[in-house]
Formats: C-alpha cells, structure tokens, sequence
C-alpha cells in the first residue's frame, strides 16, 4: 500500500463487502458506476458488453431467489447480502472475448463504486441464472434483444461494514528483463 496515484489506491483500497444498509444509492451515483462501466476497455473496440441495472426490488428478489437456487441455497438465502442495487454485466454470446469483456466491466463497476463511497462485490452464477427460460423472459421484459451469456452481478450500495485487507501473497511476480 501507499500509493501516491488516485487511481492505485483506489485499486489498493477497494474490497468485496458482504453486508449493507438498506439505504438506496441516489439515481446518480448508480449512473456514474454503470457510465464507469461502459468505459471498460474491449477486445478491438467492440464494446459488447450491457448493463442491466436493477433498483426495482421484486426483480432484485427474484435474482436473488434464482441465484439462491443454483448454489444450491436454503430457501430464503440471499447471494445478495441485503445489497439493494444489481447490476448485471452480459456479453453478446457470439463474442469470442465476452468473458474478458465483460469481467473488465465489472472491474471499473467495483471502482467506480468505491471511489462514489459505496460498497461492491461480484457475485458469480449470473450466466447460470440468465441461460434459464426464466432468465430470457427476464430479459425479453426488459426489451433486451440478441442471445446474451450472463459474466456477473455487481451488487452495490452502502456498506454496513468494510473487511481489512489482506496481505497479497508473495511470488506472484517474475520478470524477465
């Protein structure tokens, strides 16, 4: 730690939170993330990659029950950790980088998210859930056209608390000069 650069640090300083209030993020900050988002670099500048930002709390429920249900989940489990903003990262199935597309979305997600002060965590399952007949009506709803492979949830809002960090482990790191 102790980087010098705004950026570094908040790369340093971010972490995955796992508890949250129930206080709703503002219209704008939830823009400002999902804009970060769209920003991600992409394989030749195609930009495949969507965003479907979930605020409405059936719909945030329903992902959450689904989610539940492919871990395997007691019933009423909540993969969400009460979080009351999803925003779900998809990929145009047909890209071949769709993957490192979309996990690059959610990287800027979760930055961006740290750097407006709020809490984030990728939350796996997003392809699982949207390959189902429910996951497509899902979308279908939502006015999303073309056959998308679901990457992540990013869940945000306020955080009811913060991990520490954990030391990075070492020789992880070769050079070759």
């Amino acid at each position: 730690m102790g980087a010098t650069n705004k950026i570094i640090e908040a790369m340093e300083e971010r972490r995955s939170c796992r508890a949250y209030t129930d206080e709703m993020p503002s219209d704008e900050q939830i823009d400002q993330v999902v804009e970060a988002g769209l920003w991600a670099a992409s394989g030749m500048n195609r930009q495949g990659p969507i965003v479907v930002a979930v605020t409405n709390r059936e719909l945030r429920d329903r992902l959450s029950r689904m989610n539940a249900e492919v871990m395997g989940a007691a019933p009423g489990t909540d993969p969400f950790y009460g979080a009351p903003v999803v925003l779900v990262v998809l990929a145009p199935r047909e890209e071949r980088n769709r993957v490192y597309d979309g996990s690059l979305v959610m990287g800027n997600l979760m930055l961006a998210a740290h750097a407006l002060g709020l809490g984030s965590c990728w939350i796996h399952r997003a392809r699982e859930e949207f390959d189902t007949p429910e996951g497509k009506a899902i979308l279908a709803e939502l006015g999303v056209e073309g056959d998308y492979e679901g990457i992540g949830h990013c869940i945000l809002g306020f955080a009811a608390e913060v991990p520490e960090p954990k030391p990075r482990r070492e020789g992880r790191v070769f050079y070759a000069k």
